[in-house]
């Protein structure tokens, strides 16, 4: 990308600033007594320049916004044509409260709902259930049945909104249920707009909301991708998820790392299934995080893209250009609210996303500052979209594409991303990939190391966390009026739930379950069977324990479990 000549010229040009003006100042002042290095521990140098960067070749490696390998960003026009999809990740208690919260989130200016469930809708379980006792409505809100999901989006039309579903082991159900609903609103549901997390591999590594073993339900992750391909032409049938990595404590390149491994994983099994590559990677998406290091997160963004591009030409064959393009959405880091002085987290939260705006993500997520302390409060949540609106209208930022594209420091450190993810990759791969590599404990272990030299930094005070490990202060009573869920939430929640069952045709939702049954059991696609039996007012958990019966549940082996936590 530059001249040897210059590149020569530039080379002793910097030998003599050192010389004449580094040295001198460095033996007078000296530097700050603390190590340099990323988020990631890459050890970060004093100045960046071309040298750094001499095997870069632009065309190939970074190239212009919308042109192969994306580095820039996969639109043309970016933020420039249009702001990403502001997008607070919520849900509480009952389907009307969360309409609600909704509701006025739309009011003030969301432009996308994201839809939290509550732990036992995770799990495929009804408020009824034993093991649903204290968890009804806590994490996010109760859905048991398709008449919660007429509630939760009353007087929202989906062909006006664009909806991200947070569920995973049970997709298929809260996938088609938002169907369903859609077509007694009278919605084609060629016209939905949305995304479902559906990304199971990270569950065994991370979260640990899974259902059934990993190879039935990466074959249930293959029915929605088909399924989706088929009906859905605008609905993205997966987010492949890195955020919940760096929330276990992985570093950004593992997050990167992991994340694309688990992407390679997912179109292997669509191919495999005799699906053609550029009929479902054109709705593939991605889920990062965003924390405090603001310019490895950003460099993240940008090797993500490329990395993924190559991926998806060179080892699959991709001819569509949108086969190649890794759509993101950003979520600021849960993990790095402090509950002490939680307003300081309303600061780092801004700088996590701004670090999402100039990565250029398609849609953001920001935490409200009360979440390491509740559930967040209409007042917090307000505060988190304006942080998003500020940005998009008082900073300038999205006045040109990839504004520090070109940056010396940003260049290197997205290659050097690049390059590290790739290693990590090739580990994988070696062991046998992703599966084989979660069945022995590899990146469970890889995440547990990173985690732990996390906290010991902050333990022995070699990473600062402002109000937690230095500029602290005495222990004050917080002056915050934190949200609670209501305690009643349980009880209309069952009740609701005995009253569907009463007012049902038994026997249509009898015949459609055993149909599920016939189609789970026979290996073929589940979601029609599904959609049929949500129409009758088939529960979720009955829906799954007939997947139970097919598939079987998992339980980890002491050893993984260990790895996980």
């Amino acid at each position: 990308m530059f001249d040897e000549d210059e590149l020569e010229k530039i080379k002793k040009s910097k030998e003599k600033w050192e010389e004449e003006n580094l040295e001198p100042t460095l033996n007078k002042f000296g530097e700050r007594k603390e190590e340099f290095k990323t988020g990631s521990g890459k050890k970060v140098k004093r100045i960046y320049e071309p040298n750094d960067i001499k095997d870069t070749d632009y065309v190939e490696d970074i190239n212009w916004p919308g042109r192969h390998p994306f580095t820039r960003g996969v639109y043309s026009t970016m933020h420039r044509g249009r702001i990403w999809t502001m997008r607070l990740y919520s849900g509480f208690g009952t389907a009307e409260e969360t309409n609600e919260r909704w509701k006025y989130l739309i009011e003030q200016g969301q432009s996308g709902l994201s839809a939290a469930f509550d732990l036992p809708t995770q799990i495929g379980l009804d408020s009824d259930h034993p093991l649903a006792v204290g968890e009804v409505g806590k994490v996010g809100v109760a859905i048991d049945s398709l008449r919660d999901m007429e509630r939760l989006f009353d007087d929202i039309k989906l062909d006006q909104v664009s909806t991200s579903m947070t569920i995973n082991a049970p997709t298929p159900v809260l996938l088609g249920m938002y169907v369903a609903l859609a077509q007694k609103q009278g919605v084609d549901p060629k016209d939905l707009r949305g995304t479902v997390q559906n990304d199971i591999l990270k569950e065994y590594v991370a979260r640990n909301t899974f259902i059934f073993p990993p190879e039935p339900s990466m074959k249930l992750v293959g029915d929605v991708i088909e399924y989706c391909s088929e009906n859905l032409p605008r609905w993205n049938s997966i987010s492949i998820s890195g955020y919940h990595f760096r929330e276990a404590g992985s570093t950004a390149t593992q997050e990167l790392a992991f994340t694309i491994a688990n992407g390679i994983e997912y179109v292997e099994s669509a191919l495999e299934r005799g699906l053609d590559v550029d009929d479902f990677a054109p709705r593939l998406s991605f889920f990062f995080g965003a924390h405090s290091d603001l310019m490895e997160e950003i460099a993240k963004f940008r090797a993500a893209r490329r990395l993924w591009a190559k991926i998806m030409k060179e080892r699959f064959g991709a001819e569509d250009p949108n086969s190649c393009k890794l759509r993101f959405h950003v979520q600021t880091a849960g993990c790095t609210l402090t509950a002490q002085q939680p307003k300081n987290n309303i600061v780092r939260t801004a700088f996590e996303a701004l670090a999402g705006v100039l990565g250029g993500a398609q849609s953001i997520h920001t935490n409200s500052y009360d979440e390491a302390l509740a559930l967040p409060s209409e007042e917090a949540v307000s505060t988190a979209l304006r942080t998003q609106q500020i940005l998009a209208h008082e900073t300038g930022v999205t006045n040109t594409m990839d504004p520090l594209g070109g940056s010396y420091y940003i260049e290197t450190l997205t290659n050097e991303l690049e390059e590290d993810a790739r290693e990590y990759i090739k580990k994988i791969e070696k062991i046998g990939g992703v599966p084989k590599a979660i069945e022995q404990g590899y990146i469970q272990q890889e995440i547990q190391d990173s985690a732990y030299e996390y906290q010991r930094e902050i333990d022995e005070g070699e990473r600062t966390i402002v109000g937690v490990n230095k500029f602290t202060e005495e222990e004050e009573e917080i002056d915050i009026e934190l949200h609670k869920v209501d305690p009643e939430v349980a009880e209309t929640q069952i009740q609701r739930l005995e009253k569907v069952k009463k007012e049902r045709d038994t026997d249509k939702v009898e015949s459609a379950l055993e149909e599920l049954r016939k189609t789970a059991e026979a290996g073929d696609n589940v979601m029609n069977p599904i959609i049929k039996a949500v129409e009758q007012y088939a529960t979720i958990g009955e829906i799954c324990d007939v997947l139970r019966d097919v598939y079987g549940e998992y339980e980890e082996s002491s050893a993984i479990a260990m790895a996980s936590t």
